[in-house]
């Protein structure tokens, strides 16, 4: 029993992809490129150096009280409990929706550390 246990990770293991930038790109692409620019917008802040940077930092953007009220940096944990629930993560915040997919959130924060 273990032998096939074991044999069935390996396999699931050698089947399982990478996380990759590029994938992340095409679903920031999809998802994210109309709030989130180069530049803050009214309908976002900027996400280049989010990944170093500390949670409701920029300037030039009007956070919600919910994030505004979130202490810490955003961690590739913070960003991946952000992604999956916004509303959970940041109660009264102002971003719609939630990505339940892991798999696609690991590829946009990955894509997200590659913006600097």
């Amino acid at each position: 029993m273990f032998r096939r246990l074991a044999i069935g990770l390996a396999i699931l293991f050698a089947l399982a992809k990478p996380v990759a930038a590029a994938d992340g790109q095409k679903i920031f692409q999809l998802q994210c490129r109309t709030c989130h620019l180069a530049k803050s917008s009214l309908s976002g802040p900027s996400l280049i150096g989010a990944s170093k940077r500390s949670i409701a930092a920029l300037p030039d953007y009007v956070y919600s009280r919910a994030l505004k009220g979130k202490s810490g940096n955003w961690t590739d944990a913070n960003l991946d409990a952000y992604l999956a629930s916004p509303k959970t993560f940041a109660p009264g915040g102002r971003m719609p929706g939630a990505w339940p997919v892991a798999a696609d959130r690991a590829a946009v924060i990955a894509y997200m550390k590659t913006l600097n």
